[in-house]
């Protein structure tokens, strides 16, 4: 099958939801765990070390978790490089300064969010049987039991990071399917 006939999904390699998280055409199901950040610039020496021991203890317990970091927001290098070359050709030095300041405003804005990061652990399931939910509980359990606050993640969770991911910042609802929010705005039930 040509390349340009496969969905995105089919080109990643996912085939649907599953109960817990992602099912993949070749490895099995993987479930996401939310985990909620640490800021370790206010903690201290110490305490940084007791957090990186946690991870290396989760990580020796379950050496199948795979860490997963992402920005949460927009990346605006692409348009601070576009205002750059524009600020070159620019003879106009008044017109030079506002496209200056546009780029120092969009430094200021990704210095303010650069610690809108999202963390997760993933973990595959290679064969789903109904031992695998009492498994996905207590990996859990032994995740948060290491001192990180985190959670299972759920469909929308996945479907945003996904998103994210694929360049497409959506703060909102995404459609399970393109275009069900019209279909569901313009066809009338019974």
């Amino acid at each position: 099958m040509a390349k340009k006939n496969l969905s995105t999904a089919e080109l990643v390699g996912v085939s649907n939801f599953s109960r817990c998280g992602l099912q993949t055409y070749e490895h099995g199901e993987i479930v996401y765990f939310m985990v909620q950040p640490t800021n370790i610039s206010v903690l201290s020496e110490n305490n940084v070390g007791i957090k990186i021991n946690h991870l290396m203890q989760l990580l020796t317990v379950q050496p199948d978790i795979e860490i997963i970091c992402s920005d949460a927001r927009e990346n605006f290098e692409q348009n601070k490089l576009a205002l750059a070359r524009k600020a070159e050709k620019e003879e106009n030095l008044k017109v030079q300064l506002l496209l200056r300041r546009d780029i120092k405003f969009l430094d200021d804005i990704q210095l303010q969010m650069s610690t809108a990061r999202e963390f997760m652990f993933a973990y595959r399931i290679r064969q789903s049987t109904e031992q695998s939910f009492a498994e996905l509980n207590r990996l859990e359990k032994q995740i948060n039991e290491q001192g990180f606050d985190c959670k299972r993640a759920d469909k929308e969770d996945i479907k945003r990071f996904l998103s994210r991911y694929f360049g497409h910042m959506v703060e909102d609802s995404i459609d399970d399917v393109d275009g069900e929010r019209m279909i569901k705005k313009w066809i009338i039930p019974d």
